[in-house]
């Protein structure tokens, strides 16, 4: 058998959770916002906006206003600075960096462990699921190919922090 039979039937398990999304979103959605409302209900923002009393998605929207980065800016300086547990209870080393946004000034997101599991691999592994149900007969693993990454490296602003640099597809070296 060879690599993409095995790398196919592995990810038909994910598959039929995908599926589920189509009959199942609001339910779905609904366990993932109680699941992260939960998790980050002891940290200095969830006790500001006392999370542990959202039960649903009304009282989250009535409790928590729509805020911009610049009004979210002064957590990530602190947690840019090391400390922690001020928007999620594990420990934030790294940041993405945006390339410039409405104000042209780069943005330092904040990137959890639980956010690289739940968020960037399990997007990239669900892609390649969808992809192979739509082309079963792909070879994807069975040849050369290439992967383009962002590059990282130390904050020269902080010792507790590292920030991930993506360049967006039209940028040239």
């Amino acid at each position: 058998m060879n690599i993409t039979k095995i790398i196919k039937q592995a990810f038909n398990s994910r598959l039929k959770e995908i599926d589920l999304y189509a009959s199942q979103a609001g339910e779905i959605q609904h366990r993932v916002m109680t699941r992260l409302v939960t998790q980050a209900a002891n940290t200095e923002w969830g006790k500001k906006y006392d999370y542990k009393s959202i039960r649903n998605y009304e009282d989250f929207k009535s409790r928590i206003p729509v805020q911009t980065y610049e009004e979210i800016k002064p957590y990530v300086e602190r947690l840019r600075a090391g400390e922690q547990n001020l928007l999620w209870p594990s420990e934030i080393r790294w940041f993405a960096k945006s390339s410039g946004t409405t104000n042209d000034k780069s943005k330092f997101l904040p990137v959890s462990k639980e956010a690289l599991q739940d968020i960037h691999y399990r997007g990239g592994k669900d892609a390649a699921a969808l992809y192979f149900r739509i082309n079963p007969d792909s070879r994807f693993f069975s040849g050369k190919g290439l992967i383009l990454g962002g590059s990282h490296s130390p904050n020269l602003n902080s010792n507790h922090s590292l920030v991930a640099i993506y360049l967006p597809s039209s940028y040239k070296m």
